[in-house]
């Protein structure tokens, strides 16, 4: 089954990567982490996706979030590929990308990783890389996995939720709620007449 398990700790492998040579742990340090995969590069659909994770880059920035990239090429062709990527982004063909792509034309990360679409083949008939997104806590460990089939796009406004209310859970006495969010939990009243449904703004 494609993909690491909820809780597990990501390995700190070592990678080369369009800013060099990389390891994993020491490159999140402190900070939440998104590693993001895609199929081989200059692709349409990876070619829109890296140029919307670019646009976002600012904002997981101030979240303390540090996001990288993973593709089945060499930075030699991450590179190329990102100079498309900032062409279609902002017309500027020059400008590195706000993360680091790894090296993984071996499929070595993919297949520790648990990245492969065993549907998706390449034209060796070999699985390509899914479109994977693992969001890791400053723990090292896995917080969220989505998965992605090779042949669909992802939408990194929907992993960023920019700005809206979030849910208070329901098992939080309400004193301790009031001391845990200082801005208010506000309580919807359902018909059930169960004060299960609080929300608070985003912290």
């Amino acid at each position: 089954m494609p993909g690491d398990l909820l809780g597990v700790e990501a390995p700190s492998f070592k990678a080369n990567t369009t800013i060099g040579r990389i390891r994993f742990h020491n490159y999140l340090g402190d900070s939440w982490g998104i590693l993001f995969s895609h199929p081989p590069d200059v692709t349409p659909v990876c070619t829109t996706e890296l140029s919307r994770a670019a646009k976002l880059a600012p904002e997981f920035t101030k979240r303390t979030v540090k996001m990288i990239s993973l593709s089945i090429d060499s930075v030699e062709d991450h590179l190329a590929q990102s100079k498309d990527v900032n062409a279609y982004k902002i017309e500027d063909p020059t400008e590195q990308l706000p993360f680091p792509i790894i090296d993984d034309k071996t499929q070595d990360f993919a297949i520790q990783l648990g990245m492969l679409d065993p549907a998706e083949k390449d034209e060796k008939g070999m699985p390509v890389t899914a479109r994977v997104v693992f969001i890791f806590g400053p723990d090292k460990k896995l917080k969220l996995s989505i998965l992605y089939p090779a042949t669909t796009g992802r939408n990194f406004d929907e992993i960023l939720r920019n700005g809206d209310s979030v849910m208070v859970l329901p098992t939080i006495p309400e004193e301790e709620a009031k001391n845990l969010f200082p801005k208010g939990a506000c309580i919807k009243e359902l018909p059930s007449g169960k004060k299960y449904f609080r929300y608070t703004p985003q912290p």
